[in-house]
């Protein structure tokens, strides 16, 4: 009989669904028809394969009727990855590749009409659903088989061309073929690029305390962070120093990470895999699609979830649209992001912190306490411009912090604890926090404070008798909404972890409070966090 199955994968966001691509070749009407619910990427293939076929002296079947069929056929499929398969399964149906050969391989890549491979977007996320449906062998473009080799427990073809691919499955001697061009090209400011945070370091912040402390606790704990005050202040030169106070991504996070950014199109794969936190900084005219994610085609994720473990910083966060900002509501209390449309719905983690960064007025010239207010906004325009950053979306982040200039006085200048202590030496004092965190929330599904759901806050790891007291009276006076309370608990969870306490009590309850409510810190909660 002639007809062979090969295996490949749909993505339907981070999700993976291990495709078989059966080929039937019999008499009747000469055509080639692709069913299974493709796409117009897909619907195109069809001539993709048959001129690769042919160019590639492979012989295709011209007088016969060709029948592909995705399955299962109720799943969309969209995308030229497919194009491996489907030759591959037509080869098997007309005896050029053995049809035991086939079993047990994935074949992903975009053909060329000369029968070359060329690079596709999301391997490493197909190759890993792949592996976890048992496939042990992987035939991939020659660019991005060290990307899939990232999956442990299969083995990995790096090829250039269809005829290679053939020749390895019959056990022929492979032939030559040209090299296969990367997907991304290089890189255009070479001068600054992704690698410019790498130099930046908490001992160039001086003065700040306050602010520093601020965001020692987000990072230990996963919190989202509000910083405001006048241009200059250190606010962009703070939340860029926030990756640096992150450990290292473990093994699973680093290959969550670089899935998520397989997917997105934009994994160099002479970097390998992703070990350290990544930090994004989306323009202020960003569209909702670039940050949440979505696009035309196929569903991307967005800047959200390549943030996903790291950092996400929106400076100037009032100029962002309204709809960006209503938008991140959900991902901040659910630490993912669904996009849905139409039949097509895709789930993306996005927990990172957010960091958001904004001025006290469009000019960003005001301060209340300078002695020169060069400000020249109306109050009512400074009003107007404020409300966008109030409400609900306010209410999901956990720390607001005042950058205070160093000329204009205030805690974050004049007090001082010693020297500016460096990158290195605040990531080990993370590093501790976080550990205490993942033995605490071991078999609970989560890992740091800032993911913990409230009920189970309150009921497994409940604050003590007079903090809670402390919290209730807030609430009662209409200080703190219910979901306030939740963040602030987190937050005194996360401040104790730094101190080395065995849980929050009142202290570090009416730290995490003055950390919620931009109150200043006073000097006990700055020295108490290294115990």
């Amino acid at each position: 009989m002639a007809f062979a199955t090969a295996h490949t994968v749909s993505l339907q966001g981070a999700v993976g669904h291990l495709i078989e691509v059966q080929a039937d070749v019999s008499p009747g009407i000469v055509a080639t028809v692709v069913v299974g619910r493709p796409d117009v990427s897909l619907n195109e293939a069809r001539d993709r394969c048959r001129m690769a076929i042919a160019n590639s002296d492979l012989g295709w079947p011209s007088n016969k009727r060709v029948t592909i069929l995705l399955s299962p056929a109720d799943l969309h499929k969209t995308g030229s990855h497919f194009d491996l398969a489907m030759a591959m399964a037509v080869l098997g149906a007309t005896g050029k590749v053995p049809k035991a050969a086939l079993a047990g391989c994935l074949f992903v890549g975009e053909l060329t009409l000369a029968g070359g491979l060329r690079s596709v977007s999301g391997v490493l996320p197909m190759v890993l659903a792949a592996a976890r449906r048992g496939i042990t062998e992987v035939y991939v473009p020659e660019p991005q088989a060290a990307e899939a080799c990232m999956v442990p427990g299969v083995s990995v073809y790096g090829m250039r061309s269809l005829a290679q691919v053939t020749a390895q499955l019959a056990g022929e001697e492979v032939p030559d073929a040209p090299p296969v061009a990367e997907q991304s090209g290089s890189r255009l400011l070479t001068w600054r690029g992704d690698d410019r945070l790498e130099d930046t370091d908490m001992v160039d912040v001086l003065g700040l305390a306050d602010a520093r402390y601020a965001l020692e606790v987000a990072a230990a704990g996963a919190h989202h962070l509000m910083l405001t005050g006048p241009k200059g202040a250190g606010k962009t030169t703070l939340a860029e120093r926030l990756p640096g106070l992150l450990p290292d991504l473990d093994a699973e996070e680093s290959l969550e990470l670089t899935a998520l950014h397989s997917l997105a199109g934009v994994l160099d794969p002479a970097a390998g895999m992703l070990t350290r936190p990544p930090f994004a900084a989306p323009h202020h005219d960003a569209s909702k699609a670039s940050l949440i994610g979505g696009g035309t085609g196929r569903v991307r994720p967005g800047e959200i979830s390549r943030a996903h473990h790291g950092v996400l910083f929106m400076d100037e966060f009032p100029l962002f649209r309204t709809d960006v900002i209503e938008a991140l509501r959900q991902p901040l209390e659910s630490g993912d992001v669904t996009i849905a449309r139409g039949e097509e719905s895709a789930t993306f983690p996005a927990r990172g912190i957010l960091v958001v960064a904004c001025n006290p007025c469009p000019c960003g010239e005001y301060s209340p306490v300078a002695r020169d207010n060069r400000c020249t906004c109306s109050e009512r325009t400074r009003r107007d411009y404020r409300s966008r950053i109030t409400g609900p979306l306010s209410d999901r982040i956990d720390i607001t912090r005042e950058v205070v200039p160093l000329q204009a006085g205030g805690i974050g200048a004049a007090v001082s604890t010693g020297p500016p202590e460096s990158s290195a030496e605040i990531r080990a004092r993370v590093t501790a926090a976080r550990r205490k965190q993942t033995e605490r929330y071991a078999g609970c599904g989560w890992r740091l404070n800032g993911h913990v759901p409230g009920p189970a806050l309150r009921e497994l790891w409940p604050l003590s008798a007079a903090a809670q007291r402390v919290l209730d009276d807030k609430i009662g006076k209409g200080l703190l909404t219910r979901r306030g309370a939740v963040r602030v608990h987190r937050l005194a969870w996360t401040v104790a972890d730094l101190a080395g306490a065995a849980g929050p009590g009142e202290v570090e309850l009416c730290t995490a409070l003055r950390l919620r409510t931009a109150e200043p810190l006073m000097l006990a909660d700055l020295e108490r966090r290294a115990g």
